[in-house]
């Protein structure tokens, strides 16, 4: 696995690019890459089972806030250097990016092609770069800026690790 990896955020030559990609996770998960900003997502090379451990999270590096970096506790965060920063969101997630394991994990029976995305305020309590969702879900929540921003009957919905169920606690501690 790369030591760096840099997520090319406007892709205009989408088949050169899928030319000179090397998988990170050969077998198990490859990037499907799209021209344009933020098109490319990453899909599953095979079959997994609803809980089965898709693959470890290896080789990251710790580093600021950012909108590649993923929440590692309250004050923590780390870069994923693989196809893995490639994983989308969606308020209807097909894994779970366990950050107190560092194990990705099929939340849902996936087929070879299947999307893998998560719900990105599973691990973030605000996010650096806040969008609005598109994802198309029944119960979607529309704007993606973070867990502290949710309500906690809504983030029952979804996987959550533990720094997020332990921020969202202090949160509604103050609160009530």
């Amino acid at each position: 696995m790369p030591v760096t990896y840099t997520k090319v955020e406007k892709i205009t030559d989408a088949a050169a690019v899928k030319q000179a990609y090397k998988p990170t996770h050969p077998g198990l998960f490859e990037v499907v890459y799209a021209e344009g900003d933020y098109n490319s997502k990453l899909i599953a090379c095979k079959a997994y089972a609803k809980g089965e451990v898709i693959c470890s999270v290896e080789g990251i590096t710790p580093g600021p806030k950012r909108y590649t970096s993923v929440q590692t506790g309250k004050d923590s965060h780390i870069e994923l250097n693989s196809d893995l920063v490639f994983m989308n969101h969606s308020c209807n997630p097909t894994v779970s990016l366990d950050t107190d394991t560092m194990t990705v994990v099929a939340v849902v029976d996936l087929e070879e092609g299947d999307n893998l995305t998560f719900f990105y305020p599973s691990s973030e309590w605000e996010m650096d770069q806040p969008f609005p969702c598109w994802c198309g879900a029944e119960q979607c929540v529309k704007s993606i800026q973070g867990a502290k921003f949710l309500s906690q009957e809504t983030m029952n919905r979804y996987f959550r690790t533990k720094h997020i169920q332990d921020l969202l606690a202090e949160r509604d501690a103050v609160s009530a």
